[in-house]
């Protein structure tokens, strides 16, 4: 049987999750927008415990918590969601990283193509951005700095809190993509220097489909940010269409269950990694990134191709060789490249991701197999 390990693409829905979703598409199905039967007043009560359970993961407001598809969606809202704002005030300068998912730099593209001025922040082999090379690139115009919590490609967890004191006296808006890290390794995400959260639903043993954006207030001001989308007026405006309450109570479930496990589930993930390093240092892998999470390891085998070591993985382990959403190209990974390797380090690249859920890795079978290339 083969064993899952490509949990940052997408984990496997835990049981408790999956039996809440069930519960609202097949029992408790009404539309929390429906005020005048109680199937709509349970749907909407179903929607605000939800709400205050992704909220209660970083200790924000229930009312900053607005219902997304998921972090894609959340990282576009969070982005072009304040361009009418910076363009009243003149402000026109982004910063970011060049290791951010797609999901965050082809909205920041868009904003380049329209005539906005974009930093992006390198960073050397370890994969962490530095807080330095955030403060050197702050500018009186700068608006908004959009940095991820954790690479989903190396699983490097970024100095959240570091960019939060280089910030502290500026007033551009701090924008993270947490998909990969909230509620895994969430107490950074509680700073209250972070403007907005994106969060995912299916990286967190959640449905796919589901996400939020929490956008914190300063003091009594709201982050002016302009919906994208109109009709309906849901989420505060911000993000309008019926509210999907299955994936939504889901999406609740998963943060709640995180949020009481997530120290548990780390060193389950730890030790798992810990074995792998052991086992893998027989077949000489190269680790790429530094200040990892316990649950990824992102590694190059010299001389073996990642194509070729996948195919000898089938049906033993399912492993990754870049990120999901750009898997359909060829190109070689645009985080390994900014991070400074060659093209045969990228090339041999392979990404293993696990859960709690992840009882042993199959090492001995693994290196067994990946012997015959070497």
């Amino acid at each position: 049987m083969t064993t899952y390990l490509d949990c940052n693409a997408t984990t496997p829905m835990a049981p408790e999750v999956a039996e809440i979703v069930s519960k609202y598409m097949l029992e408790e199905y009404g539309n929390a927008g429906s005020r005048t039967h109680e199937f709509g007043v349970r749907a909407k009560q179903a929607t605000e415990i939800a709400r205050q359970q992704v909220a209660d993961v970083i200790g924000a407001e229930k009312s900053e918590v607005v219902f997304t598809s998921g972090a894609t969606e959340s990282n576009n809202i969070a982005i072009l969601g304040l361009q009418s704002w910076a363009c009243s005030q003149g402000k026109k300068h982004i910063i970011t990283t060049k290791i951010e998912h797609k999901a965050v730099l082809e909205p920041v593209e868009q904003l380049e193509k329209e005539g906005f001025d974009v930093t992006y922040l390198d960073c050397d082999e370890s994969g962490i951005i530095s807080k330095e090379s955030l403060a050197n690139a702050l500018r009186s115009d700068t608006f908004l700095v959009s940095i991820m919590h954790v690479n989903n490609e190396t699983g490097s967890i970024q100095d959240i809190l570091g960019y939060c004191e280089v910030l502290e006296n500026h007033t551009a808006y701090f924008h993270v993509d947490a998909a990969q890290g909230f509620g895994k390794y969430s107490d950074p995400l509680k700073n209250d220097r972070i403007d907005m959260i994106s969060v995912s639903g299916h990286k967190l043993y959640g449905p796919k489909g589901i996400g939020a954006l929490i956008v914190k207030r300063r003091g009594f001001k709201k982050v002016p940010l302009k919906p994208l989308m109109f009709g309906g007026g849901q989420e505060r405006g911000l993000r309008p269409g019926t509210l999907p309450v299955a994936l939504i109570a889901g999406l609740g479930t998963a943060c709640s269950l995180a949020d009481k496990n997530s120290e548990i589930w780390s060193q389950h993930c730890q030790s798992l990694k810990d074995e792998a390093l052991s086992a893998l240092a027989e077949i000489g892998i190269e680790v790429n990134g530094q200040k990892t999470a316990p649950h990824v390891l992102n590694f190059s085998i010299p001389e073996v191709n990642s194509e070729a070591a996948m195919v000898a993985l089938k049906g033993i382990a399912a492993v990754s060789n870049g990120s999901a959403c750009t898997s359909s190209s060829y190109t070689p990974s645009h985080v390994l490249s900014a991070m400074g390797f060659d093209e045969e380090r990228i090339d041999n690249a392979i990404r293993m991701s696990w859960c709690y859920q992840t009882k042993e890795l199959p090492l001995a079978e693994m290196i067994e197999k990946l012997k015959q290339y070497l």
